[in-house]
């Protein structure tokens, strides 16, 4: 009989367990690899693929939910501008009455510039390429409408079809921005950021007296019996008519009135509104207005700015052939040409039309530029 003997290694067990793992690692990075290896599919493909939920779920359910946007914006809009007249009037009335009036001129000269500029930019499309036409300005085929692309024409997944000089589709319009629309877009957001600025600035001491410095009912004990109200003696005077407030006195001898729960929480959500709106509008605005001073649009400054890496590679420089210059791309996307003032067309509501027909551009290499616009 054989006897056998049997040496248990230990010690080797943590290094197997190690081994094995990286083993299974290194197959699974193979086979991540495998699936990008070819010229039709990449990691940036492989992404794509899997953010294809998302990209269906925008498609199918932006325009869809875009109608309740637009009531969102018109209903924000609107509680702001009756809490001003609830308010903001009354206040400044009573403090100064020739002021009131100049605030009011100027807060309904942004209102009307807001609401023309936002139904404009709502109600307007956007430019779509003539279908069942032929169009000689055409530089490419557009894969899901199988119809000619016009210069800076992109297809937007949203509205399933061209649009000419597309920025974005923006459910807050329930419309694209475009050729026709864009400068609504872009005065929109710059008035709005101009009114709730206006709003900020003219509610600032009214909303600092009511929130911070003016308690409310639910701050002081109830009295019972009749309502009272403190003078300067600091007696409690018995008061029947309704017409007269609770006030207090500070240190200084100044007479504030307790202000009703409802008046603070409407100050509270206009100042909450207002500085929302002037940040993200704010910033926006800054963005599209450094877009238009290089004479672009949001998806081709993506288109720019990978052109411009491409040739960089190679030693060369790549140079917008839309970009005329700040003052002179300015110009072109307010539409002030053939003598139109910035009075008339921008500072006042206007509809005139943008230059030209969006089929055909102007490019810094056209002769006689300068003489256009």
């Amino acid at each position: 009989m054989r006897m056998i003997t049997i040496h248990w290694a230990f010690h080797r067990i943590p290094q197997s367990v190690y081994l094995l793992i990286k083993s299974f690692f290194q197959k699974c990075r193979i086979s991540c690899q495998s699936l990008t290896y070819n010229h039709f599919m990449d990691q940036n493909y492989a992404a794509d693929v899997c953010m294809e939920p998302m990209f269906w779920f925008v498609d199918n359910f932006t325009y869809a939910i875009g109608p309740l946007f637009v009531i969102a914006v018109v209903g924000l809009t609107a509680s702001v501008v009756v809490l001003a007249y609830w308010i903001g009037v009354p206040y400044w009335w009573n403090r100064n009455c020739y002021m009131c009036v100049i605030l009011v001129i100027i807060g309904h000269w942004l209102l009307i510039n807001i609401c023309f500029h936002y139904y404009m930019a709502v109600v307007t499309p956007a430019g779509y390429p003539p279908l069942g036409e032929l169009i000689p300005e055409a530089v490419s085929i557009c894969k899901k409408c199988i119809a000619p692309k016009p210069p800076r024409t992109h297809h937007c997944s949203v509205c399933n079809r061209c649009i000419l000089k597309m920025d974005h589709h923006c459910p807050w319009l329930n419309n694209c921005v475009g050729y026709r629309n864009h400068r609504y877009f872009f005065l929109y957001m710059v008035y709005m950021v101009a009114g709730v600025f206006f709003v900020i600035l003219c509610g600032f001491d009214l909303a600092y007296t009511m929130i911070m410095l003016t308690p409310s009912d639910s701050d002081e004990p109830e009295l019972e019996g009749h309502s009272v109200k403190i003078n300067k003696t600091g007696a409690l005077i018995p008061v029947t008519d309704s017409q007269y407030l609770d006030s207090f006195l500070l240190e200084d001898d100044t007479v504030l009135e307790y202000i009703s729960p409802w008046r603070r929480r409407a100050v509270v959500y206009m100042a909450l509104i207002n500085s929302g709106v002037f940040v993200a509008l704010g910033l926006l605005s800054l963005w599209h207005s450094q877009l238009i001073g290089r004479g672009e649009t949001s998806i081709e400054a993506n288109i720019n700015k990978a052109e411009t890496a491409r040739l960089r590679e190679i030693g060369r420089k790549y140079k917008n052939p839309y970009n005329f210059g700040k003052r002179k791309n300015w110009l072109i996307f307010l539409g002030l040409v053939q003598g139109r003032s910035f009075f008339k067309y921008v500072l006042l509501p206007s509809a005139h039309e943008p230059i030209g027909d969006g089929l055909t551009w102007h490019t810094i290499h056209d002769e006689q530029i300068d003489e256009w616009p």
